[in-house]
Formats: structure tokens, C-alpha cells, sequence
């Protein structure tokens, strides 16, 4: 009787809850082992939403065909013929409960499954779970990071802390995309304090308040300093390094936008190349151990004002490594592709549009470009500053470059739509200064392994200092006259290898004859 009245009193409750929380949502756990069962229970002690599990789906032929805590596995051939009976009518979750498992078999999995209009969702790694425990809550649908195509890069942690422990640190740009997850990733090593200097004082004061919110606990030993200054004004900065004594600078300040800084050259050279060349200077002066630059692949064969500016700030930082034998101050440079999730990137403008209810606009449908994500491009910085001694330029394996319309249909089809029937993909044409494929060395380059084998040296040579002041004060004086194509010119001729896709600019080359051949 007592067995019978707790057994009627669950009874009860779970047929009340079951009419609170209505319909149950139809679920396939990808993976029949461990994780799996634990999805399996998490998704049943869920109070606020009801499902119901109608399968295992494993690759592993000794456990499809079986019933694992009463659910059957299925295979992926009979997972995909369930799913095509039940959805569209029904909308159906298949969640990825699988430990590390491989970006390839994911993204397979994932656009075997899209096209079906199945909501893919992925549970988190087991150190993200909220007290050792998996709940409902924390499975979050599959992100386009996830599908990114290639192994994460690998940070040599030890090596950055024995670094950076103890140290002053400066991070320009800080409140920007990759100079706030330096900060976050920094923090972690128990730098003795992080200076944090940035222009725009409301990025900067939300960065603050996040990080006292979020990262209390990491604060301890480390002392956030805000600056509110500009990398081109020299006499601010020169206050900023006397008063604090960096050990270490991660410059990350530079106006990185393609198409804005096509008409507002000045102001490209103004912070990318002039701003470099302020906070390089003082580094030296100072006696700063290491000084790694934020560059672009962009720099690399330069179509455009921004990545030619950025090959600029480039060569002068290499020339003050070569003119400076002797002095403890080490100059690096790190390229990498674009960054997934950072302000203005092609996913958060996807991701706008997908909102809005589309069209996704795309310049040309057969763009490509390297991605990596914002964590991985913070840690290739850190590897770069441990590992360089300096006058090196890094540059990342990005493995295999990814079509611009493909990651199009694969964020409309990852957000529950139909390309072209929900929304529709449009094609803009390519804006000015804009690459249809983006490189990672010049013609003229080769590279070096380095102990992490994601991570290679690009043989570049570097000019004399003595050159590179000349060249810069050039620069300087047509500044002054204010004329964009008397600048842009002048570009030209310092990086011989800026061959403008702006019909503008791109005039030049005919009136002043071969790039390079003066």
C-alpha cells in the first residue's frame, strides 16, 4: 500500500506536469555511451519542458540494433529515415552527446541533418557543467564555430605563465574583440597588473564591469588599470609607460574595417601605421622585454588601404628588431585570418540579417576566406610572445579556407531555415578593395616549423630602421597636405606589393607606372 500510494502521488504529478509544460519535444541523442545516458536522464529530470527520447543514433555497429536504459539505437541511415518520417510536421532536436568529438564527423553530422530541418544541439564538456552535473539548461544549440573544420589550437600554458606571472602588461585596443579576450585569457596567468588602454570609454567600462562580475575570483593577484588614451598621441603615452613600467605590450589598436578605410585612408595611417610606430618607439625607449603586434592576412599582398597600412606598421616593427642588437626589447608579429564572433565580422552580419528575415548578402559567390575563432586568435598571440625572440612574423595553419556562401546556407539552415525558400541568399559584388581569396604569405615568403606545429615563422626580410624612418617621415609630410590619393600613392611606393582592387586607387597604378619600380 505505501509502495502503491508514492508510485500513485508520482503518477499524479508527472501527468500534471506533463499537461503544464504541454506537447513533448521529439529528441535523438547522438551517442549511446555515456554522455548519452546522462543527456538521456537530464533531458527526463527536466521540470520545464518535456521530451521525448525517441532514440539512440551510434556509428558503432556493435551497439546500433540494441536497447541501452529502454531506448533503441539506431544507426545514422535509420536515424535519417525516422527523421524524415516525423519532421517537418513535428520539429525534431538531435543532440551530439559524444566526448571530443571531431570537428569533421561533427560538421558531417551536422549537414547530414540540417536539410531535414532538425535542430542540432551539442552538450557542453564536462568541465563546463555547473557543479560536476549535467542539467537540460546547458545543452546549447551547434554554433558555425563548431563546424569550423580543424582542431583547436593547443596553448602551451605553462610556458605563458612562467611568463607573464608577476608582470606588467599593456594591451592597446583592449575593449576591443581580441583585445578583450587577451585581457580575459591574460588574467589566468596572474599578471601583477593589466594596464588597459582604449579610446572608446563605454567598450572600456562595460569590459570592466563584465570582468569584476565575471572574473572576481582571478582578480586577486592581478590589478586592472583603465586608460582612456590614444595610441597616436605620444605625450599621453609617454605618461602611460612612465607611470606603470611595462614588461610586456600586446598591441591590438588598429582600424581594421576594409571598406571604411578605402575612403578614410588618412585615418588607416594615422592609427595602423603611426600608432604602431608611438607605442614601438616608447617600448624601446622603456626597455619593454617583449612587444607582440595584432596584424592581419590582410597585410599579405595587400588589395586595399588597411591591409597595406598594417604591412607598413608590419616592416617597421621588424626593422627596430634588427636595428636594436643588443637591447632587451623583442619585436613579434602575429597574422591571422577573421576572427568568427568579433565586432563586425561576416558571422555577426549573417546573423543580423538571418534575423531580420534575410536576405544574407553576400559580395561574390565564390569568396573565401580563413576563420579561426576569437579564443584561438588571442591564443596564437600568447604562444607568439612566449615563443618569439624577436623580428618574427607568425602565422597560423588556418587548415582549409571556407566559402563565404556555404557558411551562408550553413547559419541559415543552423537558425531552422530553408535557403532560399525562408530566406534567400543575395549577391552584392565585391566592394572596393576586397580580395576574392585571402593569403597568408607573400610570393616571396617561406616559413619555419616552430615547436607547436599549428603555429609557423614567415620568412620575411626586414628593412633597415634607417630606411623605415625615412619612409615614415614621407608618409608624415602627405599627411599634412591632406590629398587621399597623394597618400594612397605614397603607400604604394613604401609597400610595393599594395596592388589596389579600388577602382579608385587602382588609377594609380597606370599613372606612376609598375608598382615597386622606383
Amino acid at each position: 500500500m505505501l509502495i502503491g500510494s508514492r508510485l500513485a502521488v508520482k503518477w499524479a504529478y508527472t501527468h500534471m506536469l506533463s499537461a503544464v509544460v504541454g506537447e513533448a519535444m521529439p529528441v535523438l541523442i547522438y551517442g549511446a555511451g555515456t554522455l548519452g545516458i546522462q543527456t538521456k536522464e537530464a533531458l527526463q529530470q527536466d521540470r520545464a519542458r518535456k521530451y521525448q527520447v525517441l532514440g539512440f543514433v551510434d556509428d558503432n555497429p556493435s551497439k546500433t540494433d540494441r536497447i541501452v536504459h529502454g531506448i533503441r539505437v539506431f544507426n545514422r541511415r535509420e536515424a535519417l529515415s525516422l527523421v524524415k518520417k516525423i519532421s517537418p510536421k513535428v520539429p525534431v532536436q538531435l543532440i551530439l552527446a559524444i566526448h571530443e568529438l571531431p570537428t569533421d564527423r561533427r560538421k558531417d553530422i551536422t549537414e547530414q541533418f540540417l536539410p531535414h530541418q532538425v535542430t542540432v544541439k551539442i552538450v557542453p564538456s564536462m568541465q563546463n557543467w555547473i557543479q560536476g552535473q549535467l542539467s537540460s539548461q546547458q545543452i546549447r544549440d551547434v554554433r558555425i564555430e563548431d563546424l569550423l573544420g580543424r582542431p583547436v589550437i593547443q596553448l602551451d600554458n605553462e610556458s605563458v605563465c612562467l611568463s607573464i606571472q608577476g608582470q606588467t602588461v599593456f594591451i592597446t585596443g583592449a575593449a576591443g574583440s581580441i583585445g578583450s579576450e587577451l585581457v580575459r585569457q591574460l588574467i589566468r596567468y596572474q599578471p601583477r597588473t593589466l594596464v588597459l588602454i582604449d579610446q572608446a570609454e563605454s567598450a572600456l567600462h562595460d569590459l570592466l564591469f563584465d570582468l569584476r562580475q565575471t572574473m572576481s575570483y582571478a582578480l586577486q593577484d592581478t590589478e586592472l588599470i583603465p586608460q582612456i588614451a590614444d595610441v597616436t598621441d605620444k605625450v599621453r603615452m609617454k605618461h602611460i609607460f612612465r607611470n606603470f613600467k611595462p614588461d610586456y605590450i600586446f598591441h591590438a589598436a588598429a582600424y581594421k574595417h576594409v571598406p571604411l578605410m578605402e575612403i578614410h585612408p588618412y585615418e588607416a595611417v594615422k592609427i595602423n601605421v603611426f600608432g604602431t610606430k608611438v607605442m614601438a618607439d616608447l617600448a624601446l625607449e622603456c626597455g619593454v622585454k617583449k612587444f607582440v603586434m595584432v596584424s592581419t592576412d590582410k597585410a599579405v599582398n595587400p588589395t586595399n588601404v588597411m591591409g597595406a597600412t598594417k604591412r607598413l606598421a608590419e616592416m617597421y616593427v621588424q626593422s627596430l628588431n634588427r636595428s636594436t642588437s643588443g637591447h632587451p626589447t623583442s619585436f613579434i608579429a602575429t597574422r591571422f585570418g577573421n576572427v568568427l564572433g568579433s565586432n563586425g565580422s561576416v558571422v555577426q552580419v549573417f546573423k543580423k540579417q538571418i534575423e531580420a528575415g534575410g536576405p544574407v548578402t553576400i559580395t561574390h559567390p565564390d569568396i573565401i576566406r580563413y576563420f579561426m575563432t576569437i579564443p584561438e586568435a588571442c591564443q596564437l598571440v600568447l604562444e607568439a610572445a612566449v615563443m618569439g625572440i624577436g623580428g618574427e612574423v607568425f602565422v597560423f595553419d588556418m587548415g582549409q579556407p571556407v566559402r563565404i556562401a556555404d557558411l551562408a546556407r550553413q547559419m541559415i539552415r543552423l537558425s531552422g531555415f530553408t535557403v532560399d525558400e525562408d530566406i534567400k541568399i543575395k549577391v552584392t559584388g565585391l566592394r572596393p578593395g576586397e580580395k576574392l581569396y585571402e593569403e597568408l604569405l607573400c610570393s616571396n615568403e617561406a616559413t619555419l616549423p616552430t615547436y607547436n606545429p599549428k603555429i609557423m615563422i614567415s620568412r620575411v626580410v626586414a628593412p633597415q630602421h634607417s630606411l623605415m624612418e625615412d619612409a615614415l617621415k614621407v608618409l608624415g609630410e602627405q599627411m599634412q597636405l591632406g590629398d587621399d590619393m597623394e597618400l594612397v600613392s605614397t603607400l604604394k611606393m613604401l609597400v610595393p606589393e599594395f596592388i589596389s582592387n579600388n577602382s579608385i586607387y587602382s588609377a594609380l597604378d597606370a599613372l606612376t607606372g609598375p608598382v615597386g619600380s622606383n
